[in-house]
């Protein structure tokens, strides 16, 4: 406790109007969020921030886990940590591509030369979008995540974010490119990634593979057709299928090993319905017997399983269905008799649900449908953006190595997960059943023109087809390179596309591919050394518990083969926002709520307060009751200060030295548990404890010490109206910085009318400080003299007086009365009692009897 002189300037009403644009202003001009980046790595906190996607708006469900990361920003250096808080904006990907699409009514066409003086359409059709070329199209894509981004600032500075806004980036800026394509070069010089071409899970209407962590199931309704296979002597076997418009697909039939019925046909062939091909029958355990007539076509690809069936029976490939989800113009293999393909001409160029349609009439017709279609309903797997069923075509793309297909790679990333400090704890798990049910590598590559170009080019056979054997990559000082503009070393740009020429990798990496980087590219890996050694390994990655499988897992991937370590040593994971019928917030669902109208109304740090009381890795619904508790806190926290510092008016304080009455010792070894208490919560990530303890400790103090002391206070000469007005001060001064993490806004209102500088500036408020101006003096007294006056009040309110009556007497009796009886003046005056006594007589629990005056009985 400093002995200085206090110059306080206190309004005559206190307000929340306009406190936002006021603080943010001030703190920006400050700098009180500054990173000082002289600190030394012991002495940093650093956040690896996440990058929200930037195309469209945020919503309730952004304010509510970014202040969770904020409470602890603001913590940490009021603790004396420099704290690296960066802000990036994912803003590269599908999402912005459909944005740029619908905003400016065009579409990507590769095939369509650039047009240096291309204006978008003055009132754009998304329902007739202009074909532009890619440059053009990214050139849309960058002017309008510009803008984005923009709006997307001004919410979090509203919010009060103490975002370092000095350190940001955005996933698709020069800085983000060379990171990823550095990241992609080094895990393909070590094996980490390749190239393969295989069956892939593909949306048919983005046009692009879609990877493991990026699906969903849902009910569709289906229907069980039961088909005749035929054998070669003559007699038929059944088989029951969804997906009957695959049967010129179907490479093979498949039975358990140990299902009797069918041992008779393992290695021999079946024909196919309609189109009469020779399939054989095989083996394999992943066969269920009890599931239709127990055995089952494999197509290529009619589902995963199929996939697995192909890979390890090594059979034939004949794909139908193309990239644009309808069946290819060429029959298969096999498809060769005239009757054959007749019938498949009448599917060619259907889609699916046409061409099962045809299907099932012409199986009707030839006899070979047993019964009419069985409906069901049953998961089918999307992409999580997409709208129809995803499609398995072979295509060739790129991998990065996470253990689905390797076991001591995959043990590894176990091993990493059990190093982090998960909070809570008990997401470790979900993130164990992800990595040990993984069934694939991480596919990377994306058909999509807004990304990151994967730095490769091809060179072209003197047929002018790619040797993908022999990819051609860049110097790491060439980076970022764009292959689909740029020529590589040693060739012209005349070269690309003719024989003995080059092409460029037309692909670029999935968005999880650069985001998943973001330590890397937040703390200048491979590009301010020195500011890296300062924040890398992070100590936080606060996200939401849906993207474990994707962005934590995959930045625990990268840093694991680039590092050899995790990215950072703490993982918060925040709930869902649940909407007032308990259901998970979404723009699918249409139930989100944007939160500027609530920043509007409430205020940012009643939103916050809601916030707040949210604990990580628990749904929380959107509570409106809870943030107008918020602001009435706020308010209150404000006309309290100004009544405090109105009391103790200017002079020489606080000195811990004059605090002599018990009673102010003993609200200040109260306050001295909560410091403790909320110190202990909000170190272990449990902001919600930390600010239910202080809140309780306020209202007491309101309610009931400031009650108490109030006529004692203005006692401007004596020595214990001095020990009142100076424990009040050093209250007030923990109180508002207990509060600024979580009410960043009012804490600092409050704090400047008399002190200089900002509350988030200030350290975090020493419980052995409060100790110590408690001069060894415990709660005790508060307590006992709090409930004392409590029952006064009640007497006054149940006889329906005004709470400044006077009362006659007042007997204090049993236990705990000698610490009531060290404040019996402050009981006297805060409830105007002419008679006090104490009968010590009692044993039980402390208990109160009031006589009123004679009139008001």
């Amino acid at each position: 406790m400093t002995n200085r002189s206090h110059s306080f300037s206190v309004p005559d009403k206190p307000s929340l109007d306009g406190i936002e644009a006021k603080w943010v202003d001030v703190w920006d001009e400050s700098g009180v969020y500054h990173f000082d980046r002289t600190a030394s790595r012991p002495d940093v906190y650093s956040i690896d921030t996440p990058p929200p996607t930037v195309s469209g708006s945020l919503h309730i469900g952004h304010v509510f886990s970014y202040t969770h990361t904020d409470i602890v920003a603001r913590f940490q250096r009021m603790r004396g940590k420099s704290v690296f808080y960066p802000m990036g904006w994912d803003d590269n990907g599908l999402p912005t591509e459909r944005r740029v699409q619908n905003y400016y009514g065009v579409r990507c066409d590769p095939s369509i030369p650039y047009d240096p003086a291309f204006e978008p359409p003055a009132k754009p059709d998304p329902k007739r979008q202009v074909p532009i070329s890619r440059r053009n199209f990214i050139e849309l894509c960058d002017i309008l995540t510009v803008e984005d981004e923009k709006v997307f600032e001004s919410i979090w500075r509203r919010l009060g974010l103490s975002v370092d806004w000095r350190h940001t980036y955005a996933t698709i800026d020069d800085n983000s490119r060379a990171a990823a394509q550095r990241s992609f070069l080094r895990n393909l010089a070590r094996g980490e990634a390749y190239m393969a071409e295989a069956p892939t899970l593909w949306d048919v209407t983005y046009r692009t593979a879609v990877a493991q962590a990026e699906l969903e199931d849902r009910e569709r309704p289906s229907a069980y057709h039961t088909l005749a296979f035929h054998r070669p002597d003559g007699s038929d076997v059944t088989i029951e299928t969804t997906r009957p418009e695959l049967l010129a697909a179907c490479v093979a039939l498949v039975a358990h090993p140990d299902d009797e019925r069918y041992q008779d046909l393992f290695g021999a062939t079946v024909r196919t319905p309609l189109f009469g091909v020779e399939v054989p029958v095989k083996a394999h355990r992943l066969a269920d017997p009890d599931k239709g007539s127990g055995i089952a076509m494999i197509c290529t690809f009619g589902d995963t399983t199929d996939v697995t069936w192909w890979r390890e029976l090594q059979l034939a490939t004949r794909p139908v269905i193309g990239w644009d989800g309808r069946i290819v113009a060429e029959p298969p293999a096999g498809v060769d008799s005239a009757p054959a393909k007749e019938a498949y001409a009448a599917l060619a160029g259907a889609t699916v649900h046409t061409a099962r349609e045809r299907t099932v009439e012409l199986l009707r017709a030839s006899g070979e449908l047993l019964g009419e279609p069985r409906p069901i309903t049953h998961p089918v797997k999307f992409y999580e953006r997409g709208e129809k069923p995803l499609e398995i075509v072979t295509t060739r793309q790129w991998y990065i190595r996470n253990g689905g297909r390797d076991t001591a790679v995959r043990d590894e990333l176990v091993q990493r997960g059990r190093e982090l400090n998960w909070r809570p704890k008990h997401m470790q798990v979900r993130y164990e059943n992800w990595v040990e049910g993984l069934n694939s590598d991480w596919l990377i590559s994306r058909q999509r023109f807004f990304g990151v170009p994967f730095p490769v080019w091809y060179p072209l056979g003197a047929d002018g087809n790619p040797r993908y054997d022999a990819p051609i990559v860049p110097e790491e000082s060439a980076l970022p390179v764009d292959p689909g503009s740029e020529a590589p070393a040693g060739y012209t740009e005349e070269q690309r596309g003719a024989p003995g020429g080059f092409t460029g990798d037309p692909d670029v990496m999935d968005t999880w591919a650069t985001s998943s980087l973001s330590p890397q590219i937040a703390g200048g890996w491979e590009r301010d050394d020195d500011l890296f050694a300062r924040v890398f390994p992070m100590d936080l990655r606060p996200q939401g518990q849906d993207i474990i499988r994707t962005w934590l897992f995959a930045t625990v991937v990268r840093s694991h083969f680039e590092h050899g370590s995790l990215p950072w040593s703490n993982a918060a994971i925040s709930g869902w926002i649940l909407d007032p019928d308990r259901k998970k917030m979404s723009k699918s669902k249409g139930n989100v709520v944007t939160p500027l109208d609530l920043l509007e109304r409430y205020s940012s740090d009643a939103i916050r307060y809601w916030a707040a009381s949210g604990r990580l890795g628990t749904d929380t619904a959107l509570d409106e009751g809870q943030m107008k508790v918020g602001r009435r806190l706020a308010i209150k926290i404000l006309n309290a200060s100004k009544f405090a510092l109105s009391v103790a008016g200017e002079h020489t304080g606080p000195d811990a030295a004059a605090v002599t009455e018990p009673l102010d010792r003993a609200m200040l070894a109260a306050l001295a548990d909560t410091v403790e208490d909320a110190t202990a919560a909000i170190a272990d990530y449990d902001h919600t404890r930390a600010l239910e303890r202080v809140e309780r400790f306020f209202w007491n103090f309101c309610d009931d010490y400031l009650e108490l002391v109030k006529a004692r206070a203005y006692e401007a000469d004596s020595a214990r109206g001095a020990s009142a007005r100076t424990a009040l001060l050093i209250a007030l001064s923990a109180l508002h910085r207990l509060f600024a993490p979580f009410l960043p806004f009012t804490a600092d209102e409050a704090w400047s009318w008399w002190h200089e500088g900002s509350v988030h500036g200030a350290a975090w408020p020493a419980a052995d400080e409060l100790r110590t101006a408690a001069q060894d003096g415990g709660p005790a007294v508060l307590a006992a003299t709090a409930e004392v006056l409590r029952a006064v009040r009640k007497a006054k309110s149940e006889a329906k007086l005004s709470m400044r009556a006077d009362i006659e007497r007042v007997v204090v009796r049993g236990k705990h009365i000698d610490d009531a009886r060290l404040a019996a003046d402050d009981i006297a005056a805060a409830g105007r009692v002419a008679r006090l006594d104490f009968d010590a007589s009692d044993d039980a629990d402390l208990h109160v009897e009031v006589t009123l005056p004679a009139a008001a009985e």
